[in-house]
């Protein structure tokens, strides 16, 4: 069985469990916890997440505000005018090196580096809508991690400060989650990965 026909597979028997999970969920955030394989999450994920915390990193780090700071240093570029191919995911030393990648890049190193500090934090893919416009909508990567009062989504590679970490109940609405894994590499499903399933068979 090809690896595409495999996801394929996969996809619509995860989309059946959440279906008979969640009922008549209707928040894309409506999560299932469920084991995930790594190859779900996006089509440059080829490792297990694991491998994303090896290797010695060469930024240190103390505090989120640092993790920001050298976030700003580095440059988004995308996959194609990069490596030449659609999708490809830096290891978070390999990103440190270039300093250079898209969302993926920017949120798997982000995730890692607000594990080392001891941050709960969990690395998403799924969808966005920009600027409010269904066909504008596209893939996306980000990262949550619990506040002292909130949770707070976190966009690494946003460049404007003010749009890289606002209060996770602020910016739901702009978001459809698919998968989420956190630093103990538990991996959950949500109700938006259901419903742009349902959608894409529709389409």
């Amino acid at each position: 069985m090809t690896h595409s026909r495999y996801l394929f597979r996969w996809l619509q028997a995860a989309c059946l469990s959440l279906s008979h999970a969640l009922g008549a969920a209707e928040s894309p955030w409506e999560r299932v916890p469920m084991d995930v394989p790594a190859t779900a999450f996006g089509p440059g994920s080829r490792c297990q997440f694991s491998d994303y915390f090896k290797g010695e990193s060469r930024v240190r780090v103390t505090s989120i505000d640092e993790i920001v700071d050298w976030l700003g240093t580095c440059e988004y570029v995308t996959d194609a005018d990069q490596f030449h191919e659609p999708d490809v995911w830096q290891p978070p030393c390999a990103f440190e090196g270039r300093q250079r990648g898209d969302c993926e890049d920017f949120a798997l190193w982000a995730w890692r580096k607000l594990a080392e500090i001891g941050v709960d934090a969990e690395f998403y893919v799924g969808r966005v809508n920009c600027g409010g416009e269904p066909a504008a909508a596209r893939q996306h990567a980000w990262v949550v991690y619990r506040g002292s009062r909130e949770d707070i989504l976190f966009e690494p590679a946003a460049r404007d400060p003010e749009q890289m970490m606002r209060p996770l109940s602020a910016v739901k609405g702009d978001y459809v989650p698919h998968f989420a894994i956190d630093r103990r590499f538990v991996t959950s499903a949500f109700v938006g990965c259901l419903s742009d399933c349902r959608e894409s068979a529709v389409t």
